[in-house]
């Protein structure tokens, strides 16, 4: 049964709240201070678990935030079967999903916005101590100890790490045609954008018989992390894998979980984007085990001299405790997105971006910065009313009001570029007039997305750059996965006798200065008889 009951709620004027109180068949809200609640019928209510289900149907139904915990309790006709949530009281947010940050007026000066941002992030320190004992168990026992953890972890063993070739064929041959036709497309694009990232060898020359030549030697073998988790990655074996491969990597290993569904094999699309790839080696292994495998290999398995890819804080943590017996790419954060929008921009379209990049994680930031407090309105509203209908709702609205999301407004234009810049997105999308000229002033962002057709998804898929980017601000100071990251530029100095007396005494000297002799020993030992005494 539904219970209708007078409420009056001690809040300011003009506020409103919502007193949920779950019985049997439905649930009583919402109401405003005077007035009679309204009665909504939502699922019935068998237990604790099902109450629980319509306490966040209401609190996504209405953007609600709790000011208090539920207390289950007897339901007031002594059914066994009812229960009746006290104390349980909302504030709806005015129709607001995002903090709100006011730059407006403020000082906008490097170190100010560094302490204003919002930002996420996770603390790797805090798990190092977990991590530590798995890459060292997998250190030394190999594959067969990180197969234990992936039973542990993964809940299933397959009966070998490397997956067999057949089942890579079978999966690309089971694809969907238009799935196939999607990775292709990718692929073909991606790989173009790669190719032409290749440098060239070049030779400076700076005096007769002196010559500098940069060459660019590929790595010899590298680990590409696949994550699994919230979603399939088939995007991560191409972003990983092309530039690799256009590098000229000799050899290359992709690692991605083992799961139980697919009789411990990674995600049959995972495997069919490496077989559409021509990667022949592929490990069903997943989370810091994996990364270390890769990292020490065991009896069967080679180890790699590089490991690059996303993965969740653990991974990042393993990847961490690995760096310098390999190199790795980075130590990803969680995805964020920064939109630099005035009022020129589509609002609808905004809050779809934001909404996108939000359901990859809870701890995903999404963040608007503008000198348009209408637009900021209007996408708070557009957020709202839409975010509901994606299937990931609860991921994205838990995203979306976490601290690492919000909505800053600035003064003008050149504010919103400086806040751009201080806060270096994984990825800026540019919603503004002469998009293309305010986007030649960032100089701080993994990716940048100029226009409203050039969207953020785009780019996780087939916009052909490559979506590995620096994360938490890194992006100040780091490149994303590209070709050149399988890369190493190596010098060879060539230098003829004439050309190494012309510059020797200065070379000599140099060393003298430093109170280095040896040094200059070496250089005149060239071109005069020194003594042994």
């Amino acid at each position: 049964m539904t219970r209708r009951r007078n409420c009056r709620a001690s809040v300011g004027a003009g506020c409103r709240c919502l007193l949920l109180i779950v019985v049997a068949s439905g649930l009583i809200g919402p109401s405003g201070p005077d007035q009679h609640c309204k009665s909504l019928t939502l699922c019935p209510t068998q237990n604790l678990r099902e109450g629980e289900k319509i306490r966040k149907k209401a609190y996504r139904r209405y953007n609600l935030r709790a000011l208090t915990s539920p207390s289950p309790a007897r339901g007031e006709d002594d059914n066994e079967g009812q229960i009746v949530f006290t104390h349980l009281i909302y504030k709806e947010r005015a129709h607001s999903m995002l903090n709100r940050i006011d730059l407006r007026g403020k000082s906008i000066d490097k170190r100010s916005l560094r302490q204003a941002l919002p930002r996420g992030g996770t603390d790797v320190q805090s798990v190092l101590a977990t991590v530590e004992p798995i890459v060292q168990a997998v250190r030394e026992g190999g594959a067969a100890v990180a197969l234990d953890y992936g039973e542990q972890f993964d809940h299933c063993r397959p009966e070998s790490v490397v997956v067999p070739q057949e089942r890579i064929q079978a999966a690309v041959e089971a694809l969907e045609p238009h799935v196939r036709a999607a990775l292709e497309a990718s692929i073909e694009r991606v790989r173009a954008v790669h190719a032409a990232q290749r440098p060239a060898e070049h030779t400076t020359t700076l005096a007769d018989g002196a010559e500098v030549t940069e060459r660019f030697i590929p790595v010899e073998r590298v680990g590409l992390y696949v994550p699994g988790g919230n979603a399939v990655y088939p995007s991560s074996v191409i972003m990983n894998v092309v530039p690799a491969q256009e590098a000229g990597v000799g050899s290359l290993v992709v690692a991605s979980p083992a799961q139980a569904q697919f009789d411990g094999l990674p995600h049959p699309t995972i495997l069919a984007a490496c077989g559409l790839l021509g990667v022949e080696e592929v490990w069903a292994t997943g989370g810091a085990q994996a990364v270390a495998l890769m990292a020490y290999g065991d009896d069967d398995l080679e180890p790699v001299d590089m490991i690059t890819g996303p993965g969740n804080i653990f991974v990042t943590a393993a990847k961490r405790l690995v760096r310098g017996v390999v190199g790795i790419d980075s130590e990803a954060g969680p995805t964020e997105i920064a939109i630099l929008a005035d009022d020129s921009a589509d609002p609808v379209w905004v809050a779809y971006d934001m909404i996108s990049q939000a359901e990859h994680d809870v701890m995903a930031a999404s963040v608007l910065i503008t000198d348009s407090e209408q637009l900021a309105d209007a996408v708070d509203q557009a957020i709202s009313d839409r975010y509901q209908v994606t299937r990931n709702a609860e991921r994205v609205a838990q995203a979306l009001e976490g601290e690492q999301s919000g909505i800053v407004l600035v003064s003008d234009l050149e504010a919103a570029i400086a806040v751009a810049n201080a806060y270096a997105a994984e990825h800026l999308e540019i919603h503004t007039e002469h998009a293309a000229d305010v986007a030649r002033r960032i100089h701080h962002a993994g990716a940048i997305f100029v226009g409203g057709f050039s969207p953020v998804p785009l780019g996780d898929y087939s916009a052909g750059s490559n979506h590995v980017l620096p994360t938490s601000g890194s992006a100040r100071f780091s490149s994303g996965l590209s070709t050149h990251t399988f890369l190493r530029a190596v010098n060879e100095i060539h230098y003829d006798e004439a050309a190494l007396k012309e510059i020797a005494e200065h070379v000599v000297n140099f060393a003298d200065a430093e109170d280095l002799p040896a040094h200059g020993e070496a250089i005149r030992c060239r071109f005069e008889q020194l003594g042994t005494s």
